[in-house]
């Protein structure tokens, strides 16, 4: 009687070790019970861009529940960073995200060494010292644009084929917000893109010198579809340039590729594509390690340069929605998807590469041989490629016209 008792004490103490490990595994390494996580975002989620960003907050929202506090700015200038951006330290937050361009938040991140601060990264963040809880990350953008490009390569090419435009007519606009090296980074991967399909394709883009203005990037899109353009992408923050198109349709063949946020509701009949930067990824890794009580670049699966992340499709960072079955060519998918695989691999190298001459828009003397190619975000995740194509893209200001 004694060894069957002397057993089942021994079996009740080995399941409630093992109830214990278990419970340490799933519950306290977690660290906090609780968080309060801050999202400061440059526009309203009314504009694609931040509502692209939102979606992250709403991830975090519905993977903790009632364990994290969610407090949100909206509207905030990159240079009027600093008041709301203290209000939202003063108010206990744990982690704040900000997607806009300020310098202001690395400033001000060594007075609240309590707090991580997490910017998408707007310069090149290689070699730079930057405070211990300041982070930048973003997804790699270019391999997006490249992907949309195929697609509307191969509209293009129907559209030569079946004699709707000419073979000298294969001319992609793009509507740019600033000639910064992001923005020229992405509408160069996506005429690469382009001219994977249709290699005697050219770009024309305007500036509009803003990120954000309904009239300014409608007004850019319209100029470039009045200018022969038989595709208009984007690299600013409204549907302009949708409507846009949408609305010269009827009268002329143009389609638009779209960049954050879906196009199909305001332009059904000409949206082709939309790639994406999945910011859920690597917000959502932050939080986790900052409930874990873990360095964020040791919980966030992507590219890690120091306190700067970055990746593509391979982790799923950056990637593609709302192909419109009844505007794309047959076989797109397969061919985006051909691409993605390759994404996939980390086969990156033949992007920015090609017969091509480059000329750096600041300096032209400042000249680049893509014969070699080009691996963008290699050390950061800001894109980096800065060159204009020679005899391939024209650019202007939209101011100049």
């Amino acid at each position: 009687m004694k060894r069957v008792y002397l057993t089942a004490v021994l079996t009740c103490l080995f399941m409630l070790g093992l109830f214990i490990a278990v419970f340490r595994i799933l519950n306290l390494s977690s660290g906090r019970d609780s968080l309060t996580v801050g999202f400061i975002y440059d526009n309203d989620e009314s504009t694609p861009y931040t509502y692209n960003f939102s979606l992250a907050k709403d991830a975090v929202e519905k993977k903790y529940g009632d364990r994290v506090e969610i407090k949100t700015c909206s509207n905030v200038l990159d240079d009027e960073m600093e008041e709301p951006l203290r209000e939202l330290a003063d108010e206990g937050c744990d982690i704040i995200f900000f997607n806009g361009y300020s310098p202001l938040v690395m400033q001000l991140a060594p007075e609240y060494p309590g707090i991580q601060f997490c910017q998408t990264s707007y310069m090149d963040m290689s070699n730079k010292e930057v405070p211990a809880n300041y982070h930048t990350f973003k997804g790699e953008a270019y391999q997006g644009r490249y992907v949309s490009g195929i697609a509307a390569g191969m509209k293009i090419r129907q559209m030569i084929l079946d004699g709707t435009i000419g073979n000298d007519q294969a001319v992609v606009g793009f509507v740019a917000a600033f000639p910064t090296s992001e923005v020229i980074s992405g509408y160069t991967a996506f005429l690469m893109g382009v001219r994977s399909v249709v290699s005697n394709a050219v770009m024309r883009v305007y500036y509009t010198e803003t990120w954000s203005s309904y009239a300014l990037e409608k007004s850019a899109a319209d100029r470039l579809i009045d200018e022969g353009c038989v595709v208009i992408s984007q690299y600013t923050d409204t549907i302009g340039p949708a409507i846009a198109c949408e609305e010269a349709y009827q009268e002329r063949p143009v389609y638009f590729v779209g960049f954050n946020q879906s196009m199909s509701e305001v332009a059904p009949c000409t949206s082709l594509v939309t790639s994406r930067i999945c910011w859920e990824h690597y917000i959502l890794s932050a939080v986790d390690a900052v409930m874990m009580d873990k360095s964020i670049e040791s919980i966030v699966s992507g590219n890690i340069h120091g306190t700067d992340a970055s990746a593509g499709f391979e982790k799923g960072w950056v990637e593609m929605i709302d192909l419109n079955q009844q505007v794309a060519v047959p076989g797109t998918e397969e061919a985006m998807n051909k691409a993605i695989e390759q994404f996939g691999k980390g086969n990156t190298d033949y992007v920015f590469k090609g017969n091509y001459t480059g000329i750096n828009p600041d300096d032209p003397n400042d000249t680049l041989d893509l014969r070699d190619g080009y691996i963008e975000n290699e050390h950061t995740s800001y894109p980096t490629f800065h060159y204009i194509l020679q005899d391939v893209i024209e650019y202007g200001f939209l101011h100049d016209k």
